[in-house]
């Protein structure tokens, strides 16, 4: 009679995000625009300097700088909470920003890879994704006690709105 053993996969962990003050991105986010307005300009004398795809010469410029950010966005009575995808992105890559009524996500993950052949170098890429994603929201949210965690690429930001609690007074006429 042969046993059966079960092997069971440990499930990543979550990892706590540090939310940050919004003044502590406004360098990062600062430095990631006018990288965006150097290219669009780029972009833009490429083409002969003529005003007739300024808005798309910006969004081709932050297409090529910035990693997308998928974001969803959900609302109940007592919070926000936002789901958003940064698969490659670790803990320690993210930072992030909570106002009262603006998310601010920023990251930049560097990896380089080298290949050697007989003992030289043949080949070296460095490469950085950066992602920026600042979304207004449709409430007042308590930033200090904001959670953000992040698991398999997954971050998962808790916002809960302040005031949730009061209930509106119906006026009624005599």
């Amino acid at each position: 009679m042969s046993e059966k053993t079960h092997a069971t996969a440990a499930a990543p962990a979550l990892k706590p995000i540090k939310i940050v003050e919004p003044s502590l991105l406004l360098e990062p986010v600062n430095r990631i625009r006018e990288a965006i307005e150097r290219r669009a300009h780029e972009l833009f004398e490429g083409k002969g300097g003529f005003f007739n795809d300024d808005l798309n010469d910006w969004f081709k410029a932050e297409a090529e700088l910035l990693f997308p950010v998928p974001i969803d966005l959900a609302e109940t009575d007592t919070a926000l909470t936002v789901t958003a995808n940064v698969p490659g992105f670790e803990a320690h890559d993210l930072a992030i920003s909570v106002e009262p009524r603006r998310l601010t996500i920023t990251g930049k993950r560097e990896s380089e890879k080298e290949e050697k052949r007989k003992g030289k170098t043949i080949c070296t890429e460095h490469r950085a994704d950066q992602i920026l994603r600042i979304l207004d929201l449709p409430a007042e949210v308590d930033f200090a006690k904001t959670t953000a965690t992040l698991k398999n690429g997954i971050l998962n930001l808790t916002m809960p709105k302040i005031n949730a609690t009061k209930k509106q007074i119906a006026v009624k006429a005599p």
